[in-house]
């Protein structure tokens, strides 16, 4: 009885040890966390990118559907690249504006210590 008593004790530590694997890990929160440079990068560079994507679709389309000359294509793409760089200059105010609120948060931290 003492072999089943030993299966018993293993079987009850190996349970407990999967019952520690299984609690679910904490999940964080991303708008918490502060965004590394490479996705900042990486968000201007795809807010440029679609400026510049929906400025020549725009422009593609109109100078089809009027059988113009490219005039269109090139004035939308202009505008284009004008609302994405836009786009990009108040992502990075955005993200400057956090960074400044976090350091001043951590001097005031400091301080009040």
């Amino acid at each position: 009885m003492s072999e089943q008593d030993d299966h018993r004790a293993k079987l009850a530590a190996l349970e407990a040890k999967l019952a520690e694997k299984r609690i679910a890990p904490e999940v964080k929160s991303h708008s918490d966390e502060k965004y590394s440079q490479a996705q900042l990068a990486w968000r201007m560079v795809i807010e440029l990118v679609a400026g510049l994507g929906i400025g020549f679709g725009i422009g593609y389309g109109l100078d089809y559907l009027f059988g113009t000359l490219p005039i269109f294509l090139v004035l939308f793409i202009f505008l284009g690249l004008a609302a994405g760089v836009n786009t990009m200059m108040r992502s990075a105010k955005e993200v400057q504006k956090k960074q400044l609120a976090a350091v001043s948060d951590d001097e005031g931290e400091k301080h009040g210590d």
